[in-house]
Formats: C-alpha cells, structure tokens, sequence
C-alpha cells in the first residue's frame, strides 16, 4: 500500500474517532447522555458475581498505569536492544506519551466527575476520556500493529487483531463494570486514542517509504 493509500484511509478513520468524539463530548456538555450512560451501566452491572468482579479487576488491572508503563518499558527494551527496530520504538513510544499527555489535557478541559452509584472499585482523577480507553489503545493498539507487520501468515495476523480487539474491550468494559467510569468516557477515549493511533500509522508508513527509496536511491 503506497503513502497516498495509507493517507486516505488514515484520515478517514481519524476523522470519523474524532467526529465521534465531538458527538459524544456535545452530549456530555450538554447533559443529555445520562441515559445511554445509565442504560448501559444497569446492563453490565446487572451481571455481578463474586467470579466475575475478580475476573474485571483483572483486566482494569492489565491496563492501569503500572502494567502499561511496564509492558511499554519492555516492549522498547526489546525493539531496541533485541530486535534493533529503532523507528518502531519511537514509533510506539511517542504513542503513548501522546495518548497520555492527551488524555490528561482533555479531562482538564472537561472536569468530569466519576460516577457515584454502586462504586465495586474506587479510582482518583476526572472521568472523561477513560485514561485505561486511551493507554490500552494506544499500547495493544500499537503493538498489534507493529506484530501484524511481522506476522508472515494471514492466520497469525487474524490471532493477533482478535487477542488485541479482546483485551481493549474487556478492560474498558472492567471499568464500566467496577462503576469508575461511564461508558460515554470509555466510547470517548475509544475514539480518542483511535484517531492518534491512525495518524501515527500513517507516519510511520510515510517514514518507511521514503527511507525505502532512499536506500534504493544509493544502491542505484
């Protein structure tokens, strides 16, 4: 796929996240998303147990800030010092670092407050965008990425999207379920980070290209 390919659809689906966010951030200004919210929250709430808090304890754990500082640490450690993927490691780390310093912009600007009802966990900060939505797009989003581009069989690349696709929707479901967040702020932060995450591919694929005809340029 060539830069201008990459382009379009790139813009494309960072223009709808964003277009998206903005819907979402309307009604949230304007008081009218209580409902969705609400409607939602009794929906996955509704289903309790002792087995399955722990098991979205679990999840919102994978995507709090230790673990994806951690992951992401590894992850750099390893393109760098292992595999000597340098772009890729900037690639990954400017994502998070991005996603992050967006995310706490964002909830300054907004200064949702939690939800209070049936609270199963407890969690510090404002509400919107969900900072787990952001962080678990921005680091599985990314790495499923960077794995996709090595994965040599169509059957490897399905496993990898799938299990990435999993994990993002069960943590930020876990936060939903333990009541820190409404799902307006986890759809939000979806979106959000989506929107960095194809611009930042799209980079990434524009600075491929133009050292691959470099390289070809010497050769020649």
């Amino acid at each position: 796929m060539n830069g201008q390919k990459w382009f379009t659809k790139a813009f494309a689906l960072s223009l709808i996240c964003v277009l998206g966010f903005v819907y979402i951030a309307y009604w949230i200004s304007d008081h009218q998303i209580h409902r969705f919210d609400e409607t939602v929250i009794a929906s996955v709430q509704g289903l309790e147990s002792p087995g399955l808090t722990t098991i979205m304890k679990a999840f919102t754990w994978i995507g709090s800030g230790i673990p994806v500082a951690v992951i992401t640490l590894a992850s750099i450690v390893i393109l760098y010092f292992v595999l000597r993927h340098r772009s890729e490691l900037i690639f990954l780390a400017a994502l998070a670092i991005t996603s992050s310093l967006l995310n706490s912009v964002i909830k300054r600007i907004f200064k949702r407050d939690r939800p209070t009802l049936h609270r199963i966990a407890e969690a510090n900060g404002f509400s919107f965008p969900s900072g787990h939505a952001m962080a678990t797009i921005a680091l599985y989003g990314g790495l499923a990425f960077l794995l996709w581009k090595h994965a040599p069989a169509l059957i490897g690349r399905i496993l990898i999207l799938t299990a990435s696709l999993i994990l993002i929707l069960m943590i930020g479901i876990s936060r939903i379920y333990l009541g820190v967040h409404y799902p307006s702020d986890v759809l939000g932060g979806y979106l959000l980070s989506t929107s960095v995450l194809a611009i930042f591919i799209w980079y990434y694929q524009r600075y491929l290209e133009r050292r691959q005809r470099k390289l070809e340029g010497v050769r020649a």
